[in-house]
This record gives C-alpha cells, sequence and structure tokens, in this order.
C-alpha cells in the first residue's frame, strides 16, 4: 500500500494502520537523521573505532566495576586491537592500548583532544578545574603552568631547591640508620618515612619551611603533620576517583546524591581550612619581616594576580603531587630491588664503581646507567598514573585511521602501552636491563608515564631526581629485603597505583 494513502482514510485504518506506519516512519526519520548527521560529522568517510559490545543503557559499565579498570582494558585489546570504543552509560569512549597511538592522541592530535571532562568529584576537588593537571589546555592552564615552572620545577628553580632536596636524602638516611637495629623484628615501613619526608620537601618549596603541626582556625583546633597530611594529600586521592552514577547518565543529573557529594564537599571545607591556614601563618611571617624564597612569596609579589580560590589550588597543587606520585614510583623500585637481590648487588656495585666511598648525589646520576634503569623500568611496569585523566574530543578528529566524533572521552592506558609485546618482550616481567641496549635512549617517552606534547607532566625532572637520588642512597646503603611479602597488590582505589599493602622491608647496614 502507498504510504500516502493511508491519512484520509476512516477509523479502522488508523486503528490498525497507523500507529505501524507511525512507528516504521518514525524509525525511518530517526536512521535517515542519524545516517545525514554521520555524513556531516564524518566528512572524510573514515571507518568507526572498532566497538566492544555491551549491555542496552549500561554499555560495558558492569565489566569495569574490578579496582584495576586499566588490565581490563588491556585484556580487551587482546581482542578488539589497540584502539576500540566502549559505552559507559550514556558516555561513548574511545580506549587507546599503543605507545604509537597514544602519542598521536597526545601530540599529533592535541588540538582536538585538548580538554578534561572532569567527574562530579573531580568538578568539586579541582575548584571546577583551577589547577594544572585538570585544567582545559587555556590562558589559565599556561599561566599556572608558567608559575609552577618558574619558582619550583623548571630548571633554575630546581637549582635554587638543591639544597631542600640534600636536605631530604640525608633526613631520609638519617631515619633509616636509626631504625636498622631493629629491622629483623620490626619491619621498616618505607611508605611512611619517604612520604613525610616528600611532604616536608613540598612545605619547604612552597611554604618556604617544614611544618610540624598548625592551628586551623575554621577547624578550631590544632591539627599535626600526619593530620595535614590525611586532609591535603590521602583523602583528596582517594575521593578524586569517588565514582557518582550521574557521571555515566548526564540526562539524570538533576537527581541528587546527597551522599556522595556532602562527602566531597567536606574534603574540600577541610582542604580550603588547612590552606588558608597555611596562607595567613605564611603573611603573618611575611608582615614580621621573614624573608623566604618559596612558591607563594612568588605569587603574591611577582606572578600574575590570582583570585583566592586559585591562590588555593596553585599552592595545594605542588604539595599533593610532591607527596604522591613520586612515592608511588620509589616504593616500587625498592620492593623490586628487595625482591631481585641479584639486580639489587648489580645496582649497587655500580654506585660503589661510580661513587667510591662519597654519597650519591645528582651529578653522579648521569654515570649510573642502570640506576637510570631500574627507575624508567619501574616507571613502564608500575607506571603510577595507569591511564591519564580522560580527555575530551572538542572537535571531529582521526585517530588511528579511524573517525573519532566530538564529545567523544579518550582514556589513554599507559599500563596497556606498556604492555605491549610488539615493543616489549616478556612485557610483565621487571627487568631494567631491557632498558641498557644500544641505540635505545632512555628518555621519559619511552614510557609515556608523565604524559607527553603539551601537557607533559611539569614536576617530570624533579621526580626524577627525588625518585633516583632516593633510590641510589637507599641502595648505597643498606642491603634490603621484603619481610612480608603479600605480592604484587595494586591499590587503584585512590588516583595513582600504589601498593595495597606499604612495603615492609628489613634492611642491615652495608659498612
Amino acid at each position: 500500500m502507498d504510504v500516502q494513502t493511508v491519512a484520509p482514510v476512516g477509523s479502522a485504518a488508523i486503528a490498525f494502520g497507523g500507529p505501524a506506519v507511525a512507528v516504521a516512519g518514525g524509525i525511518s526519520l530517526l536512521f535517515l537523521k542519524s545516517f545525514l548527521s554521520q555524513q556531516r560529522a564524518n566528512p572524510s568517510h573514515l571507518p568507526s573505532v572498532p566497538v566492544v559490545p555491551g549491555l542496552p543503557l549500561l554499555g560495558n559499565l558492569l565489566e569495569l566495576k574490578e579496582k584495576k579498570p586499566y588490565k581490563t582494558f588491556t585484556r580487551w585489546a587482546e581482542t578488539y586491537g589497540p584502539i576500540y570504543s566502549i559505552k559507559t552509560g550514556a558516555n561513548s569512549m574511545v580506549v587507546v592500548n599503543s605507545n604509537h597511538l597514544a602519542k598521536e592522541a597526545m601530540v599529533t592530535r592535541f588540538d582536538s583532544i585538548s580538554t578534561r571532562k572532569l567527574s562530579k568529584a573531580l568538578q568539586i576537588l579541582t575548584a571546577d578545574k583551577s589547577m594544572v593537571a585538570m585544567s582545559d589546555y587555556d590562558e589559565y592552564h599556561k599561566t599556572v603552568k608558567r608559575n609552577l615552572l618558574t619558582s619550583i620545577l623548571g630548571p633554575a628553580a630546581q637549582k635554587r631547591h638543591r639544597a631542600h632536596r640534600d636536605a631530604m636524602a640525608d633526613n631520609l638516611s638519617t631515619q633509616l640508620h636509626a631504625l636498622a637495629p631493629n629491622s629483623p623484628h620490626e619491619a621498616i615501613n618505607l611508605r611512611e618515612i619517604f612520604q613525610s619526608e616528600l611532604l616536608s620537601l613540598a612545605f619547604k618549596q612552597t611554604f618556604g619551611k617544614d611544618i610540624k603541626s598548625i592551628y586551623v582556625g575554621d577547624l578550631g583546633t590544632t591539627i599535626t603533620k600526619e593530620e595535614i597530611l590525611q586532609i591535603l594529600v590521602l583523602d583528596p586521592m582517594m575521593g578524586a576517583i569517588d565514582v557518582d552514577w550521574r557521571d555515566f547518565f548526564p540526562y539524570l543529573k538533576w537527581i541528587p546524591n546527597t551522599r556522595l557529594e556532602k562527602k566531597i564537599e567536606q574534603m574540600y571545607i577541610r582542604r580550603e581550612a588547612v590552606m588558608k591556614a597555611l596562607i595567613q601563618e605564611h603573611t603573618k611571617r611575611i608582615h614580621s619581616g621573614e624573608n623566604l624564597d618559596s612558591y607563594i612569596d612568588y605569587l603574591l609579589s611577582e606572578a600574575e594576580p590570582l583570585t583566592e580560590v586559585q591562590l588555593l589550588m596553585s599552592l595545594w597543587e605542588p604539595i599533593i603531587e610532591t607527596a604522591d606520585t613520586t612515592m608511588v614510583t620509589t616504593e616500587w623500585a625498592m620492593y623490586e630491588l628487595a625482591k631481585h637481590p641479584k639486580k639489587q648487588e648489580r645496582l649497587y656495585k655500580e654506585i660503589r664503581n661510580v661513587c667510591g666511598s662519597e654519597k650519591i648525589t645528582e651529578e653522579k646520576l648521569c654515570k649510573m646507567p642502570y640506576l637510570s634503569a631500574v627507575f624508567h623500568e619501574t616507571l613502564r611496569v608500575h607506571s603510577p598514573v595507569a591511564i591519564i585523566p580522560l580527555r575530551y574530543v572538542h572537535e571531529n578528529t582521526e585517530l588511528g585511521g579511524y573517525h573519532v566524533p566530538a564529545g567523544t572521552e579518550i582514556a589513554v592506558n599507559i599500563y596497556g602501552c606498556n604492555m605491549e609485546k610488539e615493543l616489549w618482550e616478556n612485557p610483565e616481567e621487571w627487568n631494567p636491563e631491557r632498558f641498557l641496549a644500544e641505540n635505545q635512549p632512555i628518555n621519559l617517552q619511552r614510557t609515556m608515564a608523565f604524559g607527553g606534547g603539551k601537557r607533559v607532566c611539569a614536576g617530570a625532572m624533579q621526580a626524577m631526581l627525588l625518585a633516583c637520588v632516593g633510590i641510589g642512597r637507599m641502595v648505597q646503603e643498606f642491603e634490603w629485603r621484603v619481610k612480608d611479602d603479600f605480592g604484587e597488590d595494586v591499590n587503584t582505589l585512590g588516583l595513582t597505583t600504589q601498593k595495597l599493602n606499604p612495603m615492609l622491608a628489613v634492611i642491615k647496614p652495608r659498612n
């Protein structure tokens, strides 16, 4: 029957034929609209990214319930290839699992994939992208990143802060020597010691001095350094990946999720209270005439003016980033060395040959290729951030020869990239020797642990110095073995891939 003849027919036709025709016509219109929109959105007619099958409405969410999504992504790559698309509720996400595609996403296609799409928790904790790591690539991002490089993380700033890093290495050594006599009976918790020293370094660089305790007026109490660490570092790292189901179904964002919002907002309020107290304390020292070479002094006197929130976030960012990711890498490196005594001995011999009886220093790092190999192999196997914070495609682009439409999220699975069998022999094995191959330069791009392109991590140089000197000093002065090995337990309940259980070690002074 000609569809055009249906409309004038009487009520019986409407009752029976009308719904069928309406449905058929509606479906046809939807397909036509979808087809035309795809043609406009994909003028180059590139193929679509391969899709991982999922459930209606939920997509692949149920398959990502585990606490290590980067391992799920890596398994899927074996079936669907190095680039594929998944659905997380109403959202479309393209997952990249190969080194060359990751570089294409972060460098070649940067102009189309340079913004961030944040979860509700991260929106609150970052004060709506008011920090370098989570901001869009805009003028604000460039300004605050330039501030960090100028005052803390750039080459000139690193020279100015050298004394703080040397003091940190000496303090670490002193504490370990004090604990060593009892270590056969009472294991050394390296994380507890090293993270505290990293926090002290962050305070010295940011506020000009270490902070043992502080009175927080908004909380009405004096808090200890351990409590400061909890509020400024540990709680936000856990809260950053709290799941709000509305992130996966944006059209339902009008429904309240009071429990999560209250929890994250409480973290924000406590962090804000502590940071305000630290700023107020420093302001008093300025008024008293005390002159300190610190980040806050630079921001208040030389940098472009910032709002109160921007100042607070700019000062908080180097604290949380110094105190966490470097600790994760160093703890994993010492755990692997303690498990592999022959590799530990090889590193010790290299240090002894280069340094003799002198303590290892930053100037001597360039003469120790095996130490560098240990650092980079640890980054490869235990990348502190296994999945780079999601990027957002804000205009149609191409990736790996596929069409990627605007509105798609991009997940670069660093763990998956570093498990590529085409690039790495026995990739699951921790083997620093692989980085000593001839004609294979050792650089941060090999593992991409610090990202790449214009958004490369500003703290890469400092992280490498702190970790390599720390690892070097600890191996130079002590023999390490694991006391209680819980296996390679990885915790991704927080934002970084730290060990679920802190490394408990037995150490023996070498002299």
